[in-house]
């Protein structure tokens, strides 16, 4: 593997949300900022939307970083369960031990006194919920109900959906529309922009280097540029796509990558558009030899 020819202690684009590498791009950092902002203000509902690979996880994992001191937090990474699962999921996640066979009636009655000890304790709880688009109806009128626990004073839970764009859909159908109406901060997380891109991969190196690395621009200009029209600044695709190209200068004996090993691992990818002419090839500082995007192979 390419670690040691680049003088790196870990892979810098693992597709896994580390939040070590997380990147505070604008739309990133702005959802991050309203969360933070939010649950510290008690809102109870919370919702982050955002394209397929564009962090919602990696984000969600940095907020969950961010108030582990201050919050009693708890991670659904899965919710596509009934409502009695969801409650069972809940209170393992809160280390509510539960005694069976046990009702719904006194599993809820046992989550409430473990809120309200929190409460009096001054620890909010929070439940982060990913892959919220998935959630049944039931399970998402389950969850509005939890909601409504609550003090004279403040919420006993406080709760945010991170889901794809089909989350939204999901929430207009009039089913649910009082969980709609609970929802005070919504924030999109989408790609980042082409400017963007090699300051992230510059970032994405620095984590992963061995201790006093100090060069971590292995990526040329125009190679970055390239990597962003390609991914079109979704992370997810980024880490593919430069992953790839780290290989690729290993292979040729490179420390540097340039735009045509782009070109190579976009062609080798699939799911991107290919353009019919790639302007970052006449962008200062490209160097090696003209090169001609390869044909798609067969999938």
């Amino acid at each position: 593997m390419y670690l040691q020819h680049f003088s790196l202690r870990e892979l810098p684009f693992s597709i896994t949300p580390d939040p070590a590498f997380f990147y505070p791009y604008e739309g990133a950092q702005a959802a991050l900022n309203t969360l933070l902002v939010a649950l510290r203000s008690g809102e109870g509902f919370l919702k982050i939307v955002g394209e397929v690979g564009c962090g919602k996880t990696l984000l969600c994992r940095q907020l969950l970083r961010a108030l582990q001191d201050e919050f009693v937090t708890a991670y659904i990474p899965n919710p596509d369960m009934g409502p009695d699962d969801l409650l069972l999921a809940l209170t393992k996640e809160l280390g509510i031990e539960l005694t069976q066979p046990m009702s719904r009636h006194q599993a809820l009655s046992r989550l409430q006194e473990e809120l309200l000890v929190h409460a009096q304790a001054g620890r909010p709880v929070l439940v982060c919920i990913d892959e919220a688009q998935a959630t049944r109806i039931a399970t998402l009128e389950s969850l509005r109900l939890l909601s409504n626990l609550e003090t004279e004073k403040a919420k006993l839970l406080q709760i945010v959906l991170f889901g794809q764009p089909e989350l939204d859909e999901l929430l207009a159908r009039p089913q649910i529309r009082q969980l709609l109406q609970r929802i005070t901060f919504s924030e999109y997380v989408g790609g980042m922009l082409p400017e963007r891109v090699g300051p992230y991969l510059a970032h994405r190196l620095a984590v992963a280097a061995e201790d006093g690395l100090t060069d971590v621009h292995v990526f040329e200009p125009a190679a970055a540029f390239a990597l962003a029209h390609y991914s079109r600044g979704v992370p997810r695709l980024l880490n593919v796509l430069a992953h790839k190209c780290l290989l690729l200068a290993y292979g040729e004996n490179e420390r540097r990558v340039r735009v045509a090993l782009v070109d190579l691992a976009a062609a080798d990818t699939p799911g991107l558009t290919l353009p019919p002419q790639r302007w970052w090839h006449r962008l200062p500082g490209v160097r090696g030899r003209a090169f001609t995007t390869p044909a798609r192979k067969p999938s």
